[in-house]
């Protein structure tokens, strides 16, 4: 009987952040400070619920919930809307709060109606440890710092192929201009890759201990390291380089699609990840 009723709140939760979006989505279109407000206070509520139900499942499991597919994805989806809020907030940027809630809610939608694996829980309750916890967590920060920052850089080549076709209007100033967008994606991405340089560092160490057979070669091994490289080549062409522009945001959308194959296609190919259902 609990177990529905959360599911029915898990569910509710959905449809609120589905609101959510339909709020920001006609504030985007008719710039609507009323639907504006609406939009972030139905977030707000979806982030005390999604906070609620960490702490419930974390009472439940004594653990922190990250060690499957299912909790991971519950975690990056809390994640986001963390981020949006605080976006929200303190930047006043409300498209990229829109953006990236889009992304968020999608990852929720996945969460909540996807069958729940017991295997993959007897699995994580088998592979807890404090060390591998803290190697999940900074990989799910730094992923949820690509994500944003991915954001900002699809927001630019949207202003970009605005400016260049000289499409004036209200929605090109909400936007915001070119060099704070490249600045904020940039910045994101400096967080991000020493997040995962440290969360790599630990999971190679943890893997040492339990996994002393681990096939190195593993397609999320190979996976996790191909996405340090590539931001590593981000902040590269940025810092020594010193490019900018389209080409630079368009760098960061290819690098974040490669988090997202990493993320999904290489977590169901690996034999030993957490992912691996």
């Amino acid at each position: 009987m609990v177990d529905t009723y959360m599911t029915r709140l898990h569910e509710l939760m959905v449809v609120l952040y589905a609101i959510s979006i339909l709020f920001y989505f006609i504030d985007f279109l008719d710039t609507n400070r009323k639907a504006n407000k609406v939009a972030f206070w139905l977030l707000a509520i979806v982030w005390i619920l999604q906070t609620i139900f960490l702490f419930i499942y974390m009472i439940q499991t004594g653990r922190f919930p990250v060690l499957t597919i299912f909790e991971g994805l519950y975690f990056y989806a809390w994640t986001l809307v963390t981020l949006s809020l605080i976006i929200n907030r303190f930047l006043k940027m409300d498209f990229i709060v829109f953006f990236t809630n889009i992304l968020g809610f999608a990852i929720m939608a996945i969460h909540t109606f996807a069958p729940v694996q017991i295997d993959s829980q007897v699995r994580a309750e088998q592979l807890v440890s404090e060390l591998l916890l803290t190697h999940i967590t900074f990989a799910m920060l730094s992923y949820g710092a690509f994500s944003i920052s991915f954001v900002f850089s699809v927001l630019y080549l949207i202003q970009y192929d605005l400016l260049k076709r000289k499409k004036w209007g209200k929605r090109l100033r909400r936007l915001g201009d070119l060099s704070k967008l490249e600045s904020m994606s940039y910045v994101l991405n400096v967080i991000g890759v020493p997040m995962l340089v440290l969360s790599l560092i630990l999971g190679v160490q943890w893997a040492f201990i339990k996994l002393p057979e681990m096939n190195w070669f593993d397609p999320k091994v190979i996976g996790s390291f191909v996405v340090l490289i590539v931001y590593s080549g981000f902040l590269y062409m940025k810092v020594r380089k010193e490019k900018t522009g389209k080409s630079l945001a368009l760098w960061n959308v290819a690098s974040f699609l490669i988090v997202l194959v990493n993320f999904f296609l290489f977590g169901s190919l690996s034999s030993f990840h957490f992912w691996n259902t």
